[in-house]
């Protein structure tokens, strides 16, 4: 890992200054209780600011307290979050809830190790929750951060580098005001600086309240920063989606396994080794007729689906069927399978 001699000292003040005239008003600034400050924490990961208003708003009239969520039926729970994608942070989320119920007496933890025990919650959000909640001096290097850093300093380090995280928080944690409010405030400066102003593509370095001490603006290297790690080839896997419907609605089962595990779809498998109406056949839907078809892609960070997704009519299938309006309201059905339904307009 490389370091730079670039002084830290000289960024709370004029960041400070610009953050309390320029901050966004959202939601979760108002009252940041620890659970508050979690839920926002928790949706915004690699999700804007724009897509969570509504989602944030919801879930907090749906699920107000730690013991809401701690006791909510998992149905509901992911209704509530679809369209956020990583269902398994939700759950964690649940988990994590349930222990804090559990451990703690419905009291959120302030102490490093006790967040860091908690399903779902890593280093970043343990920073997160400590400064933003409870106005302690704890950083928290998320994306945002780490490119305005790295700007900041022309610091060539992966940003994937482990030491590189520790370095910077290191460094933060140096500068960081007194403990109180203004603690909360400087966490949310760097990320709200990264969001608005320091952007990945299009940096406004002219109204950046940093631009007289940044090593990027002064050599226009801006583009070169931050270093972000070698991007992997997406793995491509093509797949059949099946829309079966019946007189009783249409087919619906839970993932057992890989990608989406445990969540709702409409029935699905590999396209590799079997037809349509060989995989029909076998799981026993009976007299059937295929409808019609569109293919489409759906991308992970790591996989590419290349989805044939069929319309079946047919008498009867082995599966739990549910209305369509049922679907629309009651069931989290992921983005991953949603397109399908275009097939019954």
């Amino acid at each position: 890992m490389k370091t730079t001699d670039f002084d830290f000292q000289l960024v709370p003040a004029p960041l400070l200054a610009w953050y309390n005239a320029n901050k966004r008003d959202l939601e979760w600034r108002v009252n940041p209780t620890s659970y508050r400050v979690w839920v926002s924490e928790i949706m915004l990961q690699q999700t804007r600011v724009e897509a969570v208003k509504e989602y944030y708003a919801r879930f907090m009239r749906e699920l107000p307290t730690l013991q809401a969520l701690a006791t909510c039926e998992e149905e509901k729970l992911l209704k509530l979050w679809e369209g956020l994608g990583y269902y398994s942070r939700v759950r964690n989320m649940q988990k994590a809830a349930k222990e804090i119920v559990e451990r703690f007496g419905g009291e959120f933890p302030s102490d490093e190790k006790s967040l860091k025990s908690l399903p779902g919650i890593g280093a970043y959000t343990v920073g997160a929750i400590r400064s933003i909640a409870f106005g302690l001096r704890a950083p928290a290097v998320d994306g945002n951060v780490f490119r305005v850093a790295s700007r900041l300093s022309e610091n060539p380090t992966v940003i994937s580098d482990p030491a590189y995280r520790k370095y910077l928080e290191e460094k933060l944690l140096a500068v960081y005001p007194e403990e109180g409010e203004d603690c909360s405030a400087f966490t949310q400066s760097l990320m709200e600086l990264g969001a608005l102003i320091c952007k990945p593509q299009t940096p406004d370095c002219r109204v950046c309240p940093l631009n007289g001490i940044c090593r990027a603006n002064a050599h226009g290297t801006q583009n070169d920063y931050p270093v972000l790690p070698e991007k992997k080839a997406k793995k491509a896997e093509k797949r059949f989606v099946f829309l079966i419907r019946t007189k009783e609605g249409i087919s619906l089962r839970k993932r057992k396994e890989g990608v989406l595990k445990g969540m709702t779809e409409f029935p699905s498998e590999s396209a590799i080794d079997r037809t349509p109406e060989e995989l029909l056949n076998e799981w026993g839907v009976g007299a059937f007729k295929v409808v019609k078809r569109k293919t489409y892609a759906h991308i992970f960070t790591h996989i590419r689906w290349e989805m044939d997704c069929i319309l079946v009519d047919a008498d009867h299938s082995p599966f739990e069927s549910r209305t369509l309006e049922e679907i629309r309201t009651q069931v989290s059905i992921p983005t991953a399978f949603k397109q399908c339904l275009s097939l019954l307009e």
